[in-house]
C-alpha cells in the first residue's frame, strides 16, 4: 500500500489556499507511486487548474512553497525536495507540443525564485513526458472532480524524448548517475512505450549493454538505490562512452 509522503499533504494544504475553487486536481507521480521514493527522490505532484495563474498567486504560492520544500542536495531538516508542475485544463484539452505548463516549482530554481525572479508559461518536451508518465501511473492525492489526464501518443512521446535528448547529455558532467539512468529509461520506453523507475530500466539496459558499459551504469543504479556518492572525475571518460552509447540507441527511432 503507498503512503503518501507528509510533504505532499503540507503541499496540497498550500494549493488549495491559493488556487481555491480554481483547483481541479492533484497528483502524485514519480517515485512516490512507481518504485517508491529513492534517498535522493523529489516529491513530485501534478496540478490541474481551470484558471489562470495571476502574478501575485505565483509569487506568494513559490513563497509558501519554498518553506516546506527540502534544499537540494542535501536539506537539514530531512525535507525532500519538491517538484511541482501546474497545468491548465484548456492546455491539457489542446494538448499541443510540446506541453505548456501554467506553474513550476523545482529546488534548481530557487536562486531565481530568492532574486524575485517568478517563471510564467513555460513550453518543454520534458512536460509532454511528465504527461505521458503520469496518464500511466499517477495517483490522485486530491480531486474536485473525476479528471482523466490526457493521453499522450508512442510517435510524441518518442518525438519529445528525441528533442530533450541534446540537453540532457549537455548536463552530463556534475549529474551523472542522474543522466545515465535517465538514459536508460528513455531508451526502455522507445522500445516499449512504457514507463518503468530508473533502477529497473537500468536492469533492463545492463542486459543489453557490452560488459564495459553496463559496469558504469550498475555503478549508477548503486549509487541511486543506496545514496551513496561516487567518483565520478575519475571516471569521464567510461562515463561519456556509457552516455554516448544509451543515446545511440535512443537516436534509433529518429
Amino acid at each position: 500500500m503507498m503512503v503518501t509522503p507528509p510533504q505532499a499533504e503540507q503541499t496540497l494544504v498550500i494549493l488549495r489556499k491559493h488556487f481555491s475553487d480554481s483547483l481541479i486536481a492533484v497528483y502524485l507521480h514519480g517515485s512516490s507511486v512507481s518504485s517508491g521514493l529513492r534517498p535522493m527522490s523529489d516529491i513530485d505532484l501534478l496540478v490541474v487548474i481551470d484558471s489562470p495563474v495571476t502574478d501575485i498567486c505565483r509569487e506568494q504560492l513559490v513563497r509558501d512553497l519554498m518553506d516546506i520544500s527540502g534544499l537540494y542536495p542535501v536539506d537539514p531538516k530531512g525535507r525532500r525536495p519538491l517538484e511541482i508542475v501546474v497545468f491548465l485544463t484548456s492546455e491539457l484539452n489542446m494538448l499541443s507540443y510540446p506541453a505548456k505548463c501554467e506553474l513550476i516549482y523545482g529546488e534548481w530554481l530557487r536562486t531565481e525564485y530568492e532574486q524575485g525572479v517568478f517563471e510564467g508559461q513555460t513550453q518543454d518536451p520534458e512536460f509532454t513526458l511528465m504527461l505521458a508518465q503520469a496518464s500511466q501511473e499517477a495517483v490522485s492525492l486530491w480531486h474536485k472532480e473525476i479528471y482523466g489526464l490526457p493521453i499522450v501518443g508512442l510517435h510524441d512521446i518518442r518525438r519529445a524524448m528525441l528533442d530533450s535528448l541534446p540537453n540532457l547529455e549537455l548536463s552530463l558532467k556534475g549529474d551523472e548517475r542522474n543522466v545515465l539512468l535517465t538514459l536508460a529509461r528513455m531508451w526502455y520506453t522507445m522500445e516499449t512505450g512504457l514507463f518503468i523507475s530508473k533502477d529497473e530500466a537500468a536492469i533492463w539496459a545492463i542486459e543489453l549493454m557490452p560488459v564495459e558499459l553496463a559496469s558504469v551504469l550498475l555503478v549508477a543504479k548503486k549509487a541511486y538505490l543506496t545514496g551513496v556518492s561516487v567518483d565520478w572525475e575519475n571516471q569521464q571518460v567510461e562515463v561519456t562512452l556509457c552516455a554516448n552509447y544509451l543515446a545511440e540507441r535512443i537516436r534509433v527511432y529518429s
